[in-house]
């Protein structure tokens, strides 16, 4: 509307149609409201998603980490089995030794 048509409506007319712009006012700060929410909301699971990275990536080695503990574990125990054995094998070599040696006698 030009300014000479706004200068010939009535007061009422002028009233309406301020509060027909003040009703879209109020309507669209209410959208853009929640539009900044919906933006906030993203913008924290986008910074949580680089938080969950890197809490994947900690947990990764932690498990690592484990699996390391438990291979070292593991070899400890087959190296003393095995030590276990060829001692039993040893002991076993001499107790046939003596047998043997009884025998003779």
């Amino acid at each position: 509307m030009t300014p000479k048509e706004l200068r010939r409506l009535s007061r009422r007319e002028l009233l309406e149609m301020l509060i027909v712009q003040t009703r879209k006012v109020e309507t669209l700060e209410r959208q853009l409201a929640e539009a900044n929410q919906k933006l906030n909301d993203k913008m924290i699971i986008i910074e949580n998603s680089g938080s969950l990275a890197d809490a994947v990536m900690q947990l990764n080695g932690v498990f690592e980490a484990a699996q390391n503990a438990a291979q070292q574990y593991l070899d400890n125990i087959r190296m003393r089995s095995e030590a276990a054995a060829q001692s039993n094998e040893k002991s076993d070599q001499g107790d046939k030794k003596d047998g043997r040696e009884r025998n003779q006698n």
